[in-house]
């Protein structure tokens, strides 16, 4: 039954929210900002109810004439407030209604979320007391039959049994004490809605609480409008107990309740209101979601970040990577714009509900999803589109405390940053040095992010480069260096694949910050660090790996040389890496490799490395774009 009533609705939903995209673009389509246009009206209304209440008076009598003074005698300000503050109620439950309705026809209310529809419960209950409450301080006929019905309703209770409804038997009976009350509840209820849409939102991440600016004006104008062609009025005078009210604009929004107080029984009418609230207060349990074959909580590993994080049963991809820091884009969250488009590189995700215009069934069959509708059925590897718009660095200005010539053309380099200060990066990513025309000139990180008072940088001397020959020829200790940073996405990526590194010439650099790295963290995965160089002399600190494989039982170097000479009297590994490689790893599936060197050699292993079962999704580089699933460009130093 469920189900079949969620089809309905979501059948429904689909295509009235792909007429609206026609009409207002999906950016703006209103059903998609149901939550947000909430919180506006809430805004709404408490705005204008603040100037009422500054305006309005709490005696007998006082109470109408007080309203009346504020509707007609400064109609262009409180009359049209008031107005507004009784179309922003009714259009507030209008959209939370359509909200609940919405979440219940896209399944999106159970595990986790049945919080926020718990909370959404209890909101929707507040606003219509709070809007009844509002009904009774006006004191026109139309209050007098809103506090005769609720009183009459009440009193079926035995707590109350008949004793409510004596007070407002005869006028002489109605006091300012009422008044009084009935102004805290009107004050309080709103504190208390305030309170619970701010701990409704907390488990959504990066919630909105404030609709698109267009949207925005819009409903204010919306209600302005309704403020001037159908102002709020007064009905039928003021309130008299000797008369029954007859003749009166019945608000269906905030009232119907109490227009059943006299259809059916009292009674029944309340086993009605509290069965409904027991059955929205268990809809997320009714009836138990089953799982299937998915787990209850994946990891999902975002690309371009290297980053896995966790995720519940039923939470979309864009929400667990929102919630744990992780930059995804969107714009709608429902399904409706395309921004949030993905593709999944390993493991099973149900693809959810979403327009067809903003998925392609072609695009489907290709492994593209919507992260905002999209669920992870098992642990998966996504890569979405990182932002392209330019990023500004932070920039630093370090001293120069070491310089080693490690062989004949490259240069180890150490910068220490100012007393105090610290540069936060990962394994794996680099800096620009900043010369003095603005120029900027890359180099890997080679010491690990636990020693972040200083940078270790290995600089290989360029034919004709500017700065390379300025760091041989002229660069001392305690020169200025100014530099930014730090910059990348190549990093290690956590999983437990064994890692198969590549390294050419100054390519070692970053190398050693993430093996450094993973021995600092404890990482117990298979390590096997493949060096490609020319001959011996090209080898440089060979000494610091070979310490490694001695220390650490998961780590293996293997250098290999391309064109030893008779001098070099080597016996090891020769001819070109990525044979090497190959001769140890003839099936490199269920491998990550990560290359760090120049464009060429890159370009030159990758092709090999693939034919031999690398995966797309598991082959990093620090020099250029190869893949999908490659790192960004990372410019030549020089």
């Amino acid at each position: 039954m469920v189900k079949v009533l969620q089809q309905i609705l979501r059948w429904l939903f689909m295509r009235i929210e792909n007429l609206f995209n026609v009409a207002f673009g999906d950016k703006m389509n209103p059903f998609y900002h149901l939550g947000t246009i909430s919180f506006w009206q809430f805004w709404l209304l408490v705005g204008s109810g603040i100037y009422l209440y500054i305006f309005a008076d709490t005696g007998v009598h006082d109470a109408f004439e007080s309203v009346e003074r504020i509707t007609h005698t400064q109609w262009w300000a409180g009359g049209i407030l008031r107005s507004i503050h009784r179309y922003a109620t009714d259009g507030m439950i209008l959209t939370m209604l359509l909200h609940m309705l919405r979440h219940f026809a896209y399944d999106r209310y159970r595990g986790f979320r049945s919080f926020s529809w718990l909370t959404g419960v209890a909101l929707l209950w507040l606003i219509y007391i709070a809007g009844v409450n509002g009904f009774m301080l006006v004191w026109d006929k139309l209050a007098q039959f809103v506090v005769i019905a609720a009183a009459e309703w009440f009193d079926v209770l035995p707590i109350f049994n008949g004793t409510l409804i004596r007070n407002f038997l005869y006028l002489e009976s109605v006091n300012s004490r009422l008044f009084t009350l009935l102004a805290f509840i009107h004050l309080g209820a709103p504190l208390i809605v305030a309170f619970i849409m701010w701990v409704h939102v907390q488990r959504v991440p990066r919630a909105h609480i404030n609709p698109p600016r267009p949207i925005a004006i819009a409903v204010t104008l919306t209600f302005l409008a309704l403020a001037l062609v159908k102002p709020i009025l007064s009905q039928g005078g003021e309130a008299d107990m000797s008369v029954v009210p007859s003749n009166i604009d019945f608000d269906w929004f905030e009232l119907p309740v109490l227009a059943l107080v006299y259809v059916i029984n009292p009674l029944h009418l309340w086993y009605w209101v509290l069965g409904l609230t027991a059955v929205l207060f268990l809809t997320p349990w009714l009836p138990p979601k089953r799982r299937g074959f998915a787990l209850a909580r994946t990891s999902i590993t975002f690309h371009p970040d290297h980053k896995a994080v966790s995720a519940r049963f039923g939470e979309t991809l864009l929400d667990a990577g929102l919630r744990q820091d992780i930059d995804l884009p969107y714009e709608c969250r429902n399904g409706g714009c395309g921004v949030c488009k993905c593709t999944v590189l390993q493991g099973r995700v149900d693809p959810g509900l979403y327009q067809p215009s903003a998925l392609s069934t072609a695009e489907l069959a290709q492994g593209k999803v919507l992260l905002c509708c999209a669920t992870a059925l098992e642990d998966v590897e996504i890569e979405y589109q990182a932002s392209t718009a330019p990023r500004k660095f932070r920039e630093y200005q370090a001293r120069v405390v070491n310089m080693q010539k490690l062989t004949h053309d490259v240069m180890q380099v150490h910068l220490k940053l100012p007393e105090g200060e610290r540069i936060d990066f990962k394994a794996g990513q680099y800096i620009n040095i900043i010369l003095e025309d603005g120029q900027r000139r890359a180099f890997s990180f080679a010491n690990p992010p636990q020693q972040a008072e200083f940078v270790e940088l290995q600089i290989r001397l360029m034919p004709g480069g500017r700065f390379t020959t300025h760091v041989f020829e002229r660069m001392q200790e305690g020169d200025q260096i100014r530099f930014e940073g730090p910059i990348g996405d190549f990093t290690l990526r956590e999983s437990g694949r064994p890692i198969v590194f590549v390294a050419g010439a100054t390519g070692f650099a970053p190398v050693k910050s993430m093996v450094e790295d993973a021995f600092q963290r404890g990482l117990k995965r298979q390590i096997h660090l493949y060096w490609g160089v020319r001959s011996l002399k090209d080898l440089y600190l060979p000494d610091l790996p070979a310490r490694w494989a001695r220390e650490h039982a998961n780590f293996h170097f293997i250098p290999v040389l391309s064109d030893p000479t008779p001098e070099d009297a080597w016996t090891g590994r020769t001819g070109l890496v990525h044979e090497a490689i190959l001769e140890d790893f003839p099936e490199l599936k269920q491998h990550e490799i990560y290359a760090c060197g120049s464009v060429r050699m890159v370009e030159a292993i990758f092709p090999f490395l693939k034919q031999h079962g690398a995966e797309d999704g598991a082959c990093f580089s620090d020099a250029f774009s190869v893949s999908a699933r490659s790192m960004a460009f990372q410019p030549r130093q020089g």
